[in-house]
């Protein structure tokens, strides 16, 4: 392989700077992949996160529309357990989140889960 004399920042080429460059380069599809499915989990996770608080508003706004008397107390019940399975059912699946992503974390997730 032929490489231009005087190298990078003044010092010569070594044959071990052509194979990481090489390396590198046949390594870059997967770590793209790689790369493209961790920005989808860390979607996901975000999303779970969220719908608990978002559960939560509907639920405030529930309660002061029939407050205000906008909804009969039987629309009341009807609405507030289907937001409150949805608010069960987002706590359940939230108990493996990560705790920055608002879940609590399961023993020894802590050491399998990689440090970016």
């Amino acid at each position: 392989m032929w490489l231009p004399e005087g190298g990078h920042k003044g010092r010569p080429y070594r044959r071990e700077d052509a194979m990481v460059l090489v390396d590198d380069l046949l390594l870059f599809p997967m770590r793209s992949v790689l790369w493209i499915f961790r920005e989808i989990y860390n979607a996901g996770q975000e999303e779970l996160a969220n719908e608990s608080e978002s559960v939560t508003t509907e639920l405030s706004s529930l309660y002061m529309q029939l407050e205000t008397g906008k909804i009969s107390e039987e629309e009341f019940a009807a609405e507030e357990r289907t937001l409150l399975d949805r608010l069960e059912r987002a706590q359940a699946r939230g108990k493996g989140l990560p705790k920055e992503h608002g879940g609590e974390e399961k023993r020894g997730q802590r050491e399998h889960r990689r440090v970016a």
